[in-house]
């Protein structure tokens, strides 16, 4: 432990962000990093606890609290304090492909479990990570690991989001030959696509996939598998399949099916980036009302787009409840908080509309247009809970309607599992939640030399999960291509 009085000498300090009113003038990241000197005080509040919370990744009251990669949180932390960066991404980059992902748009699981943060504020943990794998590009440190001896087994995983890029990664390295089968014209998946660009930059996705490219992945994009390419090819050219297609299956809003002017949010997302990128019309906001249906990540990163795109007004509608603005009595440390937060979309909002546009315990009864069949109004109604024959639910409150101008209607309302067709080509089963079946606590597929990870085999989760998924799955496959795996 390095700074023995780290935790009581200096107070939490994040990584500073830019004001509202500037940032949403840009499309880039706005949180600069912090000066070298004050980065090593924010890593000396590390009190390398003897049973580390923060890299537990473990199960309380059914939500998951601490790393699931179980990143060594303390050890990087003393070599931070200590100027030994070199040492720090060594030991950062042993259990996360992606610090640079995770170090950005992970909600810092980590964090929640620190335990300075049961009497005060936590260890900055995802800012220092995020630190240290810059610094490792910045200063070259971060270089193409090629392995030195090939295996001659040839490994596919379809789909180039975090846990395909995080298979590919560690099977490559491994001295598999990889190749990633990507639907989209860019690598990435989600990280290029489902997450704007003020979030995570599109050079930090593009700079990881050359590094992997050096390393001998090859990336075949604009193909989609069970499309373009058949399953049975596939499994006659590779010795081992991994499918990472992600969740990407919408839950639907029976109110605005078929209505002009009403998105899935993900589709909104993709043409704004692709917009950025290559010059596009996007789907675009400018000048409209605007209401997002959902109150998650992905709700929050439209509220930020929209407002970018000119909004006239937006508002966000929530199903459920308002959370605690405290921990409740019954949520205490180092379970996850389920207190409401503040993310950067409604931080925007309120500096550019004065209010929170969140708008709890609201839901879309109806879609209204103009004559012209375009979207112009939606009607709301409010909810209140309800149990019926020991079942919980939501249910509409009589009279509660309200209309609200409205020409661009994006629904948020998260996902049903995998696209069918992915799984369907290669002869899947399910499980009830309609996420792709696997051995129990596992990823072999009931179909031989087929593995699947992320969130098509475990339903929409986050980008650090993702990660683990990807690395976990890779180990298995190593398994049966090899007998054994001495990957991590």
């Amino acid at each position: 432990m390095g700074k023995p009085t780290g935790f009581l000498e200096y107070s939490r300090r994040g990584n500073p962000g830019q004001p509202p009113l500037e940032r949403i003038r840009h499309w880039n990241e706005f949180h600069p990093t912090l000066p070298e000197e004050e980065r090593r005080r924010q890593a000396a509040r590390c009190m390398e606890c003897g049973v580390p919370f923060c890299q537990s990744g473990v199960e309380l009251a059914g939500m998951f609290t601490g790393c699931p990669l179980h990143n060594l949180v303390p050890e990087w932390n003393d070599l931070v304090y200590t100027e030994n960066l070199n040492q720090a991404l060594a030991r950062l980059t042993k259990t996360n492909c992606f610090p640079e992902f995770t170090g950005r748009v992970c909600p810092a699981l980590c964090e929640a479990a620190c335990t300075c943060g049961l009497n005060g504020d936590p260890v900055t943990v995802r800012d220092n990570e995020l630190a240290v794998i810059e610094a490792g590009f910045a200063s070259g440190a971060m270089e193409p690991q090629p392995p030195k001896v090939r295996t001659g087994k040839k490994v596919a995983v379809v789909g180039s989001g975090p846990a395909g890029l995080a298979a590919a990664q560690q099977l490559g390295r491994r001295g598999h030959t990889v190749t990633v089968f990507e639907r989209e014209d860019r690598p990435g998946g989600l990280l290029m696509y489902g997450i704007p660009n003020m979030k995570l930059e599109k050079r930090v996705v593009e700079r990881r996939t050359a590094l992997m490219e050096a390393e001998g992945v090859e990336f075949r994009t604009s193909c989609d598998v069970g499309r373009d390419l058949s399953a049975q090819q596939l499994m006659e050219d590779y010795d081992a399949v991994i499918l990472c297609c992600g969740a990407k299956k919408p839950r639907p809003l029976p109110a605005a099916e078929g209505v002009q002017g009403v998105y899935f949010a993900v589709d909104y997302l993709t043409a704004a980036t692709r917009a950025l990128l290559d010059g596009t019309a996007p789907i675009d906001a400018a000048g409209k009302d605007v209401v997002v249906v959902g109150g998650g990540d992905t709700g929050n990163d439209c509220v930020g787009t929209v407002i970018r795109q000119g909004c006239r007004s937006v508002v966000q509608l929530e199903m459920m409840p308002k959370l605690p603005d405290r921990r409740a009595e019954t949520n205490p440390w180092p379970q996850w908080p389920r207190i409401c937060k503040m993310d950067y979309g409604q931080e925007e909002a309120i500096a550019v509309f004065g209010t929170d546009p969140r708008r709890y315990q609201t839901t879309v009864k109806e879609c209204r247009t103009d004559e012209n069949g375009e979207l112009s109004s939606i009607v709301t109604v409010k909810l209140e809970p309800r149990e019926e024959n020991g079942r919980r639910f939501m249910a509409e409150v009589p009279g509660s309607e309200e209309e609200l101008p409205c020409q661009l209607l994006l629904v948020a309302a998260g996902f049903l599992g995998p696209e069918d067709y992915a799984a369907d080509a290669f002869g899947l089963g399910r499980d009830g939640r309609s996420n792709v079946s696997t051995a129990p606590d596992g990823h072999a597929t009931g179909v031989e030399k087929v593995f699947a990870a992320g969130d098509m085999r475990r339903g929409q989760s986050l980008v650090v999960w993702a990660i683990a998924e990807g690395r976990a799955a890779a180990r298995e496959a190593d398994e049966y291509l090899m007998g054994y795996s001495n990957l991590g």
